[in-house]
């Protein structure tokens, strides 16, 4: 029912920029809060950002404030990860997820590597 995508993933210097897309098809993104999680090797996946679906009031990790924006463009069925000031902590896989109600999906999942 619905599908996501990400991208925008790649190789990063510390210091450096991503800007992070999930791309949604199929009906009703509008309703669903996204949000953007990570998983490093061999830590439990944690969440990094989140948006509602209402109000688009947004959630951070404390770990990303002040430096990730998520960000959602409903006519484009679309949520935005841009990512300032990186640090080689923030290597991970990041993943997009969409819920409503007891509705959950996952997209597959785009590396984040910060490094020298």
């Amino acid at each position: 029912q619905v599908q996501l995508v990400e991208s925008g993933g790649g190789l990063v210097q510390p210091g450096g920029s991503l800007r992070l897309s999930c791309a949604a098809s199929g009906s009703g993104f509008s309703m669903y809060t996204m949000g953007w999680y990570r998983q490093a090797p061999g830590k439990e996946r944690e969440l990094v950002a989140a948006i509602s679906s209402a109000d688009g009031s947004t959630n951070y990790a404390d770990s990303v404030k002040g430096r990730f924006t998520i960000s959602r463009d409903n006519a484009k069925n679309t949520v935005y990860l841009q990512m300032v000031s990186l640090k080689p902590d923030d290597t991970a896989v990041y993943s997009c997820r969409a819920s409503w109600g007891f509705h959950i999906y996952w997209g597959q999942g785009t590396q984040v590597t910060v490094s020298s």
